[in-house]
């Protein structure tokens, strides 16, 4: 059975990820891309659906030892394993060089002290799970073949094949360092080049020394605040500039539910609350690589935006679920794909234009392209802000006249306002200057509750919902208006958990709920965050600090979060690590650090 969601760690090479348990089991990795089929797929699965286990050999009916202590070295994303055993101990370096030719994961056993047994144990299964490889030895080296993937495997130490797994049996003592490579290659190309793991684990670090150097923040939790930068860049991929939402699909919201989705594209609205924390902490060269994506994704068809793409800009990401797998702790079924990316989300509007504006006022090279891109969303806008959609927690029941949805709309009007205004863009300022009022008036007529003093999910509705919080951060009304500080309250009221994390909206247990799904789910972290800015901006500082404070501690010993928090179980949920998690995660720091919660 995989570990518990939060055992595991995150090493990557900005075009695809790997997962490690704290008992040196890879369950989960994708090659050549972050969205490519899995050849571990343990995590979702059994053993049989693949996985690479590296450590301390044991007896084969007992529990893979975990390791005593691990971390990342510095401020980097290559992981270090120690076990301590009655033999003596030993560390694990795992890591994914950033490439320049086949993607590699290279993994190198050190003794520290004494004499200890070792085992590596790689069950290589290809398309999710599904698939046995033809394992055979070419020139020395091993190889796995199926289809059009081949996966090459390196080592000094000693292999043998038993029951279609690839077995290495060996003692590590002090000073002594066998490294273990797995490159993938098109099966009918000629094989990658023999890896070198000791100067690419040198390069790999000199790498994210040298990007962590450009951050300019330097306040508060700063270890925090980089080991999510860290991670936000994990997830942007390279050749593209594209920015996934997560590494993984169907970890489940609602562990042995079916709230289980693909989240390994990129969403417009993750990838552009994503760059704004990039841009502000001083990483220009992503903004303008996603920027770049963002121009060729859309093209010349902007009326036809989708709310996600692939991660080269794909449109086609055709659901579809994985019925031989399980799924995570039997959480079924294991989607693949993600059906939301046809539906109508009109807050991606605001998201996008808030992103592209932000870059303009922070320098980012002017882009006659992107600022005509902005002006044919507000012209599609214009037609039809007014209409019901999806919203941005992509509910799978009817279409709503979601509150978020609108403000948002008024945001990208805002901001193309601004643009024009600049002078860096010629528009009808006069008319979309009256949109901005009228969405502005239409949403606080029909989307606030006078009785209760607060704004509701939809128009007509009386349920709440978190993404409300935003309304402040967003500057539709004042912090300190008393609507806002009504609906902060009414939030904390009526979806806060028992320990004061914060849910999306009410769920509705075993019936279907307003997002059409049966089921409850955790706490939604990112709701948790906005809840610490909103609490700050409003002058309840303190209180922001303490409730920041208590979501730093959610996250695993690594720093790591996933989308949610589950407040039952008292565990970590969802796909893992989530960017929509780390983001707002900088964003409070930002805010705490500039309110004097610190004494700053």
């Amino acid at each position: 059975m995989a570990g518990r969601i939060e055992d595991y760690a995150l090493i990557g090479d900005m075009q695809t990820a790997a997962l490690v348990c704290r008992d040196g089991t890879v369950d989960w990795l994708c090659l050549p891309r972050f969205d490519s089929h899995a050849i571990f797929a343990g995590l979702l699965g059994t053993e049989e659906h693949g996985f690479w286990r590296l450590g301390p050999a044991h007896a084969s009916d007992a529990e893979p030892p975990r390791a005593a202590r691990r971390s990342y070295r510095g401020d980097s994303l290559i992981l270090e394993s120690e076990w301590d055993t009655p033999r003596g101990t030993v560390r694990v370096t795992d890591f994914m060089p950033p490439r320049d030719g086949a993607p590699q994961l290279i993994r190198i056993v050190e003794g520290v002290s004494g004499r200890v047994p070792m085992r590596s144990t790689l069950r290589m299964r290809f398309s999710y799970g599904r698939v046995v490889p033809w394992v055979h030895k070419h020139e020395g080296r091993t190889v796995a073949v199926a289809g059009p993937d081949s996966v090459w495997f390196d080592t000094e130490a000693e292999t043998y094949g038993k029951s279609l797994t690839t077995y290495a049996d060996f003692t590590v003592a002090p000073g002594d360092r066998i490294a273990f490579t797995i490159s993938w290659e098109p099966s009918h190309k000629e094989p990658p080049a023999l890896p070198e793991p000791e100067q690419s684990l040198q390069a790999t670090e000199d790498f994210w020394r040298e990007w962590v150097e450009h951050c300019t923040y330097h306040g508060p939790y700063r270890e925090a605040v980089v080991r999510s930068l860290i991670t936000l860049k994990a997830l942007t991929y390279a050749p593209t500039g594209g920015i996934v939402a997560a590494p993984t699909t169907s970890l489940p919201e609602d562990i042995g539910g079916v709230r289980n989705w693909d989240y390994r594209y990129t969403w417009l609205r993750d990838a552009a609350i994503t760059l704004s924390s990039l841009l502000r902490t001083g990483y220009r060269e992503e903004a303008r690589a996603w920027r770049e994506w963002l121009l060729r994704a859309v093209a010349g068809d902007p009326e036809n935006l989708q709310i996600m793409y692939g991660i080269a800009g794909e449109r086609e990401l055709g659901e579809a679920e994985l019925d031989w797998l399980p799924g995570y702790e039997s959480s079924a079924p294991v989607r693949v794909g993600n059906g939301a990316a046809h539906q109508l989300q009109l807050d991606v509007y605001g998201e996008v234009t808030e992103a592209l504006h932000l870059g303009h006022m922070t320098g980012l090279a002017r882009n006659d392209y992107a600022s005509l891109l902005q002006l044919k969303l507000i012209r599609y806008l214009e037609r039809h802000w007014d209409e019901p959609d999806e919203g941005i927690w992509e509910v799978r029941g009817p279409r709503r006249h979601f509150v978020h949805s609108k403000v948002m709309a008024w945001v990208a009007v805002d901001r193309t306002i601004k643009l024009i205004e600049s002078g860096d863009a010629d528009g009808p300022l006069e008319r979309w200057r009256e949109l901005r009022d009228d969405i502005h008036r239409d949403v606080c007529e029909k989307g606030y509750d006078k009785e209760r003093n607060t704004f509701t999910q939809s128009y007509g509705s009386k349920e709440l919902d978190a993404s409300l919080l935003l309304i402040p951060q967003m500057g539709f009304l004042p912090p300190d208006d008393k609507r806002v500080i009504g609906t902060i309250e009414a939030i904390q009221r009526e979806l806060s958990t028992s320990d004061g994390f914060i849910l999306r909206y009410p769920t509705e247990g075993d019936s279907e709920g307003v997002d059409g799904l049966p089921g409850d789910e955790g706490a939604f972290l990112a709701c948790s965050f906005w809840m610490a800015d909103d609490l700050a901006m409003i002058g309840r500082v303190d209180e922001a600090r303490r409730l920041f404070e208590k979501l730093l501690a959610l996250r695993n010993d690594l720093g790591l979060l996933a989308e949610e928090w589950d407040p039952r179980l008292k565990r970590q949920v969802g796909n893992f690590p989530q960017a929509f998690s780390h983001v707002p995660l900088i964003d409070t720091a930002l805010r705490l650090t500039a309110s004097g919660a610190y004494g700053g």
